[in-house]
């Protein structure tokens, strides 16, 4: 089983930017978190940030063929970006969005997902742990 996991604008600045909603938490330590469970499950996991719309687009298209799931957090492209939903949907593989704050309980603009019906699920509210959430989701998508 393989996933890819894409995150997206300012994530790169965890730890950082507003630790009282996302955390202490670096991407790095998501990361190495996240692996550490691909492990357990049995999964090979390719990461990778950007804070552009298009190269997640790019990363999207290369690697759909390699992939069997998606786990993405899209950071602010999430409220907006109907080309990266298209992706998405385009590559034909289950997908999980992932929040580390609890969207739903934000700004009104940042409780909208327009990737959320393309995705096969959606994990938010709890920092690291989502994204855990998420890969053990993907694990028994893909099992089926």
């Amino acid at each position: 089983m393989k996933v890819l996991v894409l995150n997206g604008p300012n994530l790169h600045l965890l730890g950082r930017r507003k630790p009282e909603i996302y955390g202490k938490a670096t991407l790095h330590d998501i990361n190495k978190a996240v692996l550490n469970e691909a492990v357990k499950l049995g999964i090979t996991v390719k990461s990778f940030q950007t804070n552009y719309e298009g190269k997640l687009i790019d990363l999207i298209t290369e690697y759909m063929d390699w992939a069997d799931g998606i786990m993405i957090n899209a950071g602010a492209l999430t409220h907006y970006s109907y080309a990266l939903r298209d992706a998405i949907e385009a590559s034909g593989l289950p997908a999980a969005e992932v929040h580390l704050s609890d969207i739903s309980s934000r700004e009104d603009f940042r409780r909208i997902s327009v990737i959320l019906p393309v995705c096969a699920g959606q994990f938010m509210g709890k920092g690291t742990e989502s994204y855990i959430e998420a890969l053990r989701f993907l694990a028994e998508k893909i099992r089926g």
